[in-house]
């Protein structure tokens, strides 16, 4: 696999990683919290910019070709890289990207739960990702709900989790300039300057229905009103 480089007009291989590995029956809780509610698309359309904005998932992630370890985080964020390389090398090369993630997100189950705290953490530092992110619906695996760090001089410091409401846990995400919201075990993507959830494709759906109806009454009030005010005119003649 080659590649043209713009700037030099010179043509290079690319190193190419790995298939993905399949994940165990008990890692689903990534698509149920992640993958099944939209998040990836969500959080696309929300930056914009998809041929510089990397919201990937499931594919390895390693700091320079053919260096260990290689990891596959639940969910990883890139701004202003190559995503179509990222595609065409079969995950993320630190090194040919030029620079690392902004974000990753790793999704709690008992079979992840430790290498997620301990292993993945030193990791993820060691590769300078700038926030590294914890979801757990229970508690139970990762021994808190919901969990951050950001990069400071090469080592992870963890980020305020606050809880906004019984149930509700938040944390802000510099990074993204989100706040993460752990709600009664469900994970929130908030827009902090609504304080209400990123767009779906399914709440942009229900907010083109509920258009559509107010104007069909509006619509239906003016023919009415129309109407009565004939009435009127003729019952004056």
């Amino acid at each position: 696999m080659t590649t043209t480089d713009a700037r030099s007009n010179t043509t290079r291989t690319l190193f190419r990683l790995p298939e993905p590995r399949e994940r165990d029956l008990d890692e689903v809780t990534s698509y149920r919290y992640v993958y099944g509610p939209g998040a990836p698309i969500n959080l696309l359309t929300h930056f914009g910019n998809p041929e510089s904005t990397l919201v990937g998932a499931d594919m390895w992630m390693t700091a320079s070709p053919g260096s260990r370890p290689l990891l596959q985080p639940d969910l990883v964020i890139a701004f202003d890289i190559d995503v179509n390389q990222y595609y065409d090398q079969n995950g993320y090369v630190i090194s040919d990207q030029g620079k690392p993630p902004d974000f990753v997100l790793e999704v709690a189950s008992p079979s992840t739960a430790e290498r997620d705290t301990g292993y993945k953490r030193v990791e993820y530092a060691r590769m300078g990702i700038r926030e590294y992110w914890r979801f757990d619906h229970t508690g139970e695996d990762h021994g808190d709900r919901l969990a951050g760090d950001r990069l400071v001089d090469d080592s992870y410091v963890p980020i305020p989790v606050a809880e906004a409401a019984p149930g509700v846990l938040e944390g802000r995400s510099d990074a993204l300039n989100l706040v993460l919201r752990w709600d009664h075990g469900q994970m929130l993507w908030i827009d902090p300057a609504t304080q209400v959830p990123i767009p779906s494709l399914e709440s942009e759906r229900e907010a083109r229905i509920e258009a559509e109806q107010q104007a069909r009454r509006a619509e239906a009030r003016t023919r009415e009103l129309e109407a009565e005010l004939e009435r009127r005119r003729r019952g004056g003649e």
